[in-house]
């Protein structure tokens, strides 16, 4: 009985001596500091200005200048030059199909500068209603990055993203949908 009761106190002393040597204090580099610099001397309290009769209004919130004001997407118009494009499903990359569409809007926008384009960007009915506004403005800003690098000055291009809400097609098929993922040109003169 005693050698079960020296060996348990034995192992509780080594597991113990483990723990205060995991649990010592490792010695702290230091770093030599330069003796603290003496407080700057504080000014004397300005005296408390007398008081005030009324007191004053607050002073009026300067309004930023108002933006140019965006043309409404009904005050465009489409033309026969400005052909739509369409998007593969869930994609606003530009199909090689649809570059030459683009490239003959570029050239058309460039002979006639006294126009501004409106791209809209359009998808199909699946998706969230935000995903479908967000995908739509990926779309407008992909052919209005096309028409720019072929040309066409950006100050003359706005784009808008009616998500699904505008379908060309109601049906629920593949070939419906395909017509609904577009973008569509439409002018107006300056």
């Amino acid at each position: 009985m005693r050698t079960i009761f020296s060996r348990s106190i034995l192992a509780s002393m080594i597991v113990g001596l483990f723990f205060v040597a995991a649990c010592a204090k490792r010695p702290v580099a230091t770093v030599s500091q330069a003796p603290a610099p003496a407080p700057a001397p504080r000014p004397a309290p300005a005296p408390a200005p007398p008081p005030a009769a009324a007191p004053a209004p607050p002073p009026a919130a300067v309004a930023p200048p108002p933006a140019a004001p965006r043309p409404a997407p009904k005050d465009y118009r489409p033309d026969d030059a400005l052909k739509p494009i369409n998007f593969a499903f869930d994609s606003a990359a530009i199909r090689p199909a649809d570059a030459k569409i683009l490239d003959a809007s570029a050239a058309w926008l460039v002979k006639n500068g006294d126009y501004v384009l409106l791209i809209e960007g359009h998808c199909d009915e699946r998706g969230t209603d935000e995903y479908n506004l967000a995908l739509g403005d990926r779309r407008s800003r992909s052919a209005m990055d096309y028409l720019v690098a072929h040309g066409v000055k950006s100050d003359r291009i706005t784009i808008v993203s009616f998500g699904e809400q505008r379908p060309l097609c109601r049906e629920s098929n593949e070939a419906c949908w395909a017509k609904n993922r577009r973008d569509m040109f439409l002018i107006k003169e300056r």
